[in-house]
């Protein structure tokens, strides 16, 4: 398995939606654009390299849902 195919795995296990393609830019090249949304969120990410491409995306992916795992603990607790 490829390491950008672990990564695709790892997000549609924590539900998120997700999609790649891959494309030819103005300029002749071929380009990949990779669209994740979920949770009221989307990420776009277009580069000239899929797993460079599922690199970028998976930090921001791990700073919104871990913004929104402590959202929910935060209310929880102010609920009790």
């Amino acid at each position: 398995m490829k390491y950008w195919e672990i990564i695709a795995d790892n997000l549609k296990k924590a539900r998120w939606s997700l999609g790649w393609v891959s494309a030819v830019d103005s300029q002749g090249r071929m380009i990949w654009i990779v669209d994740v949304h979920g949770y009221g969120k989307r990420f776009i990410v277009r580069t000239d390299e899929k797993l460079t491409a599922f690199l970028e995306l998976e930090p921001a992916i791990r700073n919104k849902v871990l913004t929104l795992s402590t959202a929910v603990c935060q209310t929880r607790a102010r609920a009790k």
